[in-house]
């Protein structure tokens, strides 16, 4: 909060804030004047693909600007087996198939992830091998299940966490649609340092033996096949019965106006939350007001997409994609993630763009760098809850910066976090090299 003083850390809290004096037992971090802020929280992520989308290679923007990119990308590709590839556009590559990647992609299974992360483009190898015929172009949609047959091992998150940790993020919400309470299970024995939420698929009762918050049920449907209004009314009733909350993955209009009016008629819970609204427009953002519902949205896509979202959407949309300062002006509560591996997982990253939105996009929707701030302190139980503080008996979960906030706020993108610490240790500390790649 701007202000110089020393903070005691005991069994997990910070036991006192003022001017102290240390013990001769005490370990003693010297802060520098750096910014000591609550460790941040990525509110929308899926662990397991991120995790899997770090031994994938890209075969997108802006690493792959044409077919013929991609076609290098993919003869040489490292690793033999599977042929993992994530982000692609059709922008970039013009449209690709499995007789594409059968003409020019190497002889191994293979299988590429479009950007927006519901089709998997696999070619006839890969097919074989998932023992399936259709489709025959093998363009893949909502075939999760079929692929994840096909994996030969459940990645390994402990890498992923100690990434995260260089951002200083202390804790994660997993929102995968499909999550199970094995897949609960299969995070709570990650190795993570950070606190771990998970949203519930279908199939989850109450994350079996894990321990894990489960913060709502994930609904997850889309244009093409959304369930009457009666049906989502009763999936949604049938949470709040049990007093689970929802979330709802709103990318379009349809998506959004569809969550609305069932929540309205299910009744709203405590804790219910949309996730994403893309595209927002006035109605919609009064109707969010009105009912009392967290928004968790994510600042980095529109700088990541904003060639697309031009050539795609129409101009008078613009100021309704991925809006944030009138969220907040109208007094929606509202948090941010990064849906990594969709998205970009460098949280500051996120927060520069929230502060500066592209031209043509409604420059109003830009916020201050301590509002971006807060849409990453929020609790693990509750994104719409105010951010967290550093105060004496808060958990200490804390993210220490090289320089004081006055300079970090500058340029956020630029912040350096200088040590991380979960639950009272020291999980993360820069080397004096301040290569943030180095540990200490």
């Amino acid at each position: 909060m701007g202000r110089r003083r020393d903070v005691r850390i005991r069994a997990g809290q910070i036991s006192e804030i003022g001017q102290l004096r240390p013990s001769a037992s005490e370990q003693v971090l010297d802060a520098a004047g750096g910014a000591l802020l609550p460790g941040l929280h990525d509110h929308h992520i899926h662990l397991n693909a991120c995790a899997a989308a770090r031994q994938s290679v890209s075969c997108g923007p802006p690493d792959v600007a044409s077919a013929e990119d991609l076609v290098a990308v993919l003869v040489h590709a490292p690793g033999t087996g599977w042929l993992r590839g994530i982000g692609w556009h059709a922008s970039a590559t013009g449209e690709i198939d499995r007789h594409w990647l059968d003409r020019h992609g190497p002889d191994r299974p293979i299988r590429i992830q479009h950007r927006g992360g519901r089709m998997w483009i696999v070619n006839s190898l890969a097919m074989e091998q998932m023992q399936i015929a259709e489709p025959a172009d093998g363009r893949l949609i909502d075939h999760d299940a079929a692929l994840a047959a096909a994996r030969t091992q459940v990645p390994d998150l402990a890498t992923l966490g100690r990434e995260l940790l260089r951002y200083g993020i202390t804790g994660v919400t997993d929102v995968t649609p499909r999550n199970d309470d094995s897949d609960a299970e299969h995070y709570a024995r990650s190795g993570m340092a950070q606190r771990i939420a998970v949203m519930a698929g279908p199939q989850m009762r109450d994350g079996g033996s894990s321990g894990l918050p489960v913060v709502a049920r994930k609904l997850h449907y889309h244009d093409h096949d959304l369930p009457s209004l009666a049906r989502l009314v009763t999936v949604i009733a049938a949470e709040h019965e049990r007093d689970r909350p929802v979330a709802a993955h709103c990318v379009t209009q349809a998506e959004l106006w569809l969550t609305l009016a069932a929540m309205e008629e299910a009744g709203c819970h405590a804790g219910d939350r949309i996730e994403h609204a893309a595209i927002c427009d006035e109605e919609a953002l009064a109707t969010i007001r009105r009912l009392g519902i967290t928004v968790v949205t994510q600042p980095l896509f529109l700088q990541e997409r904003q060639a697309a979202y031009r050539s795609e959407v129409p101009g008078y949309q613009h100021a309704d994609l991925w809006r944030l300062g009138s969220f907040l002006r109208h007094g929606v509560a509202l948090a941010a993630g990064s849906d990594a591996p969709f998205g970009g997982i460098d949280p500051w990253h996120a927060m520069a763009a929230a502060c500066r939105r592209p031209e043509g996009f409604g420059t109003d929707e830009a916020i201050s760098p301590e509002a971006a701030l807060a849409l990453y302190t929020k609790p693990l139980h509750h994104a719409g809850a105010p951010p967290r503080q550093v105060s004496e008996e808060a958990q200490a979960d804390l993210c220490l910066l090289t320089q004081a906030w006055g300079a970090v706020r500058q340029d956020l993108a630029g912040a350096c976090v200088r040590a991380t610490i979960a639950g009272g240790r020291l999980v993360y500390q820069l080397k004096a090299s301040n290569n943030p790649h180095e540990w200490a």
